[in-house]
């Protein structure tokens, strides 16, 4: 295989990033590093506010791990480097919102790497499927996240059976926002981009802690936790311009500028 895995755009605060890995945009373990610096370079870059991620192509967004890449030396508990698989799902303090445009078929760990995305758009043609019982392997990230995500019986089935779902199915369970006309898709996701990376970055990064701490905590334990200020982003929001910067453009009765500071 030859040339690079993925391409990336930046725009007006915007990362995009293509992943273009001939013929299905499968990953292995070097792309899968260079996805998790990608995204770490993201988190750690205040002049990108959000990312939408994306498939090459019309067919497929991501189908997840290589299995040829498998037959050849890549081992299934290899080192997927920052950020594990495709670069998202365990990627520390990642507190910029992410926008997954499923352009085709997505499936095993492409499914998990777009349930690592906060939210998802989907072409009308788009499947969705966890077909790693077939393989002989698990769907490790998938078991944890979608019985949350949608009801746990359709979860069950979906992990139990490797069953597909057609994006009306997938949008009916709740784990896809919006279905989009193909031609659209990537359009509707740079529009909303847009309008994200218009807002306030610190609340954006507060709601993604809240939301991450909510997962192993109690409701009083979190509502405690942002009371005392003890996690990070709650403390910079609470004490930054730009919490005042929106009472401030209320009063004045003007658009608020938000700096992220």
């Amino acid at each position: 295989m030859t040339g690079i895995p993925i391409r990336t755009a930046t725009s007006d605060g915007i990362l995009e990033v293509i992943l273009d890995r001939p013929k299905a945009n499968a990953i292995d373990l070097k792309t899968s590093r260079l996805m998790g610096e990608t995204f770490a370079a993201f988190r750690d870059d205040p002049a990108l506010r959000v990312a939408i991620i994306t498939g090459a192509g019309e067919k497929f967004f991501c189908p997840g791990w290589d299995l040829k890449a498998a037959t050849e030396g890549d081992a299934v508990d290899g080192d997927y480097g920052v950020g594990g698989f495709g670069g998202l799902q365990e990627l520390r303090d990642l507190n910029k919102p992410v926008i997954a445009a499923v352009n085709g078929i997505c499936c095993g760990g492409g499914l998990e790497w777009a349930l690592s995305a906060d939210i998802i758009l989907a072409a009308e043609h788009a499947t969705f499927a966890l077909p790693e019982i077939r393989s002989g392997t698990v769907a490790d990230a998938a078991s944890i996240k979608l019985p949350k995500r949608i009801p746990y019986h359709i979860a069950m089935e979906m992990l139990l059976t490797g069953r597909w779902l057609d994006a009306e199915e997938a949008h009916r369970w709740g784990f896809v926002n919006r279905i989009v006309p193909a031609n659209r898709l990537i359009g509707a996701a740079r529009d909303l981009a847009r309008l994200i990376a218009s807002g306030p970055p610190l609340v954006y990064a507060t709601i993604k802690e809240i939301v991450r701490n909510a997962e192993d905590s109690t409701f009083q334990d979190t509502m405690n936790r942002i009371a005392k200020r003890q996690l990070a982003t709650v403390d910079i929001l609470y004490g930054s311009e730009d919490n005042l910067e929106g009472p401030r453009a209320f009063v004045e009765k003007r658009d608020p500028v938000w700096r992220g500071k």
